[in-house]
């Protein structure tokens, strides 16, 4: 017997629509890249969509055609996505951060056919334009006023464009399999690899997000989300707030402490999402200007591990629950949030701690397990550590073009990349990238968690552990610190403050002091240029 249930699609474009009908005057809020604030409704963000889907079909847009966008988070850049997907074209996230040569080869291997860009990014595009044919037109996402002298050829103006056209667009009505997003992974090693997300996978994601042990966006809500909209679909929230009605606050470029804490206050922010390095930035401008955090009530922290003294000062100062996360671009990206479970609300705070600062637990629509380098699952014991691997309808099957192979194990589930532990309750903790984690003596040590407890010194801003060649231990870490500005603090102090946090055999052998940390275009420690800025360096006691 089959069930007598409407085929409803599970179309990008309906979340819009239900905004629309259900949330018509409910505010977006932008941090324009020009400067002022902009505010208008979902309302207004749905006929603009309409504008700009019936703009580009006007310039030459297909269904299935793949178009660019490098945009900061504002309301323009999500009126490009809601059209571009709504036209069964494929709207691809490109990440300004990457070297040109990367931009390069994204851009030839996706084809893109228009690239509409903000007028930040108007030098990158020039840069780019000799080498990349397959676009067609570049449009500006500003106004009149703002609009720069350009080399782009057949650069056009955003606004003029939506001014020119009405609100009648229907929106294509394509298989809810279709592509409609497509994002390149930051290419750490060999090319990026394209992500291709559907309709489908792009909609059940933001109902996975939306669970109340995710993020648990809801009507009353306002969130600003400060991950950008060019890495891994700033993590659902995009489609996220308009599907619950929260009021959606978008921060433009300007991403220092001062900037983000003035559309914390103005706009009373109740829930927000960041990479580590923007909480450290905004926590220093609390610290420093003495400032406070009114109606904020929840961050969410992801792209890196959250270090303690983060997660501390956000609660025990500010009163500001922190949830940790944890994804990937082939994920949607979110895989897990570190929401507590009954019986772990009743701990102490130091063993609440325990499982906060793990990279959390998965929702319905992901399913995890660990696996050793032969395949054989490992036990869900919080020890035992193994090679992550994931999953469910939005984490990817295959990359784009083939790139990579076949990604899939026989049961079809895709290797992270990472190494992590899953205990009984189902949190999981990443110990390390698996080309990261150090062997030592037949043993791994976890980097990260060394990194973590290193920036709880007063002394420290940033720290990251390499493993460096051994005679007799295989490998052994070397602690990389960033002092503070005018911080005092030498190798045997930073040891004394680790010395009990971790096991003996994990204490690195040494500790080096470092200007800056590399890092990739999405924020991540860039361990690949450590390894090779260290590569001659003696740890004591080899020769």
């Amino acid at each position: 017997m089959q069930g007598l249930m409407q085929d409803w699609p599970l179309l990008v474009s309906t979340i819009l629509d239900h905004a629309r009908i259900n949330h018509p005057e409910r505010e977006v809020v932008t941090r324009t890249v020009e400067g002022p604030i902009h505010r208008y409704t979902y309302r207004d963000l749905h006929g603009r969509a309409k504008r700009c889907a019936k703009a580009l079909g006007r310039l030459g847009m297909r269904q299935g055609d793949v178009v660019a966008t490098l945009g900061w988070n504002t309301h323009r850049h999500m009126e490009c996505w809601y059209g571009i997907m709504g036209s069964g074209a494929v709207c691809h996230t490109l990440n300004p951060r990457l070297f040109l040569d990367q931009l390069n080869y994204i851009v030839n291997h996706a084809e893109d056919r228009f690239l509409l860009l903000d007028v930040s990014f108007v030098p990158i595009a020039e840069a780019l334009q000799a080498t990349c044919p397959t676009i067609k037109g570049y449009v500006i996402l500003t106004d009149r006023a703002h609009l720069p002298e350009t080399k782009l050829k057949n650069a056009l103006c955003y606004e003029d464009l939506l001014a020119a056209e009405d609100e009648s667009f229907a929106w294509v009505n394509v298989d809810e399999r279709s592509a409609a997003g497509l994002c390149y992974t930051s290419g750490t090693t060999g090319n990026p690899k394209g992500v291709v997300y559907s309709h489908r996978s792009n909609v059940l994601h933001a109902l996975a997000v939306n669970n109340a042990d995710m993020l648990g966006l809801r009507s009353v809500d306002a969130i600003m989300p400060i991950v950008p909209m060019f890495h891994a679909n700033a993590w659902a929230t995009v489609f996220a707030a308009p599907m619950s009605g929260a009021k959606l606050v978008m921060p433009g470029g300007k991403l220092d402490g001062e900037s983000v804490h003035q559309l914390l206050e103005d706009e009373a922010v109740t829930c927000t999402a960041a990479v580590p390095t923007v909480w450290l930035g905004l926590l220093q401008y609390l610290e420093t200007q003495n400032k406070r955090l009114t109606t904020l009530q929840r961050v969410v922290v992801g792209g890196a591990a959250c270090p303690g003294i983060v997660m501390e000062k956000f609660e025990e100062k500010y009163g500001v629950l922190v949830l940790h996360g944890w994804g990937m671009t082939e994920m949607s990206p979110l895989g897990t949030v570190s929401s507590l479970k009954p019986n772990q609300a009743k701990l102490s705070r130091a063993e609440q701690m325990k499982y906060k600062l793990k990279q959390g637990r998965a929702p319905y629509t992901v399913e995890m397990k660990i696996a050793d380098d032969a395949g054989k699952e490992l036990p869900r014991d919080g020890k035992t550590f193994g090679h992550l691997l994931v999953r469910g309808p939005a984490i990817s099957k295959a990359y784009f073009k083939g790139e990579g192979g076949q990604i899939l194990d026989q049961d079809g589930f895709f290797d992270t990349g990472d190494v992590a532990t899953l205990d009984e309750e189902g949190f999981m903790q990443i110990t390390d990238r698996a080309k990261d984690v150090i062997k030592s003596g037949g043993e791994w040590i976890s980097s990260i968690e060394i990194e973590n407890l290193a920036v709880g010194h007063p002394g420290v801003a940033e720290a990251a552990v390499i493993g460096l060649p051994h005679p007799k231990w295989d490998e052994r870490p070397l602690l990389v610190v960033v002092k503070k500005p005018g911080a005092e603090v030498g190798k045997a102090e930073i040891l004394s403050f680790l010395d009990g946090k971790i096991a003996k055999w994990w204490m690195p052998d040494d500790v080096v002091f470092a200007t800056e940390i590399p890092h990739t275009a999405t924020g991540k420690i860039q361990k690949r240029d450590l390894r090779e800025r260290f590569k001659d360096h003696k740890l004591p006691g080899v020769v």
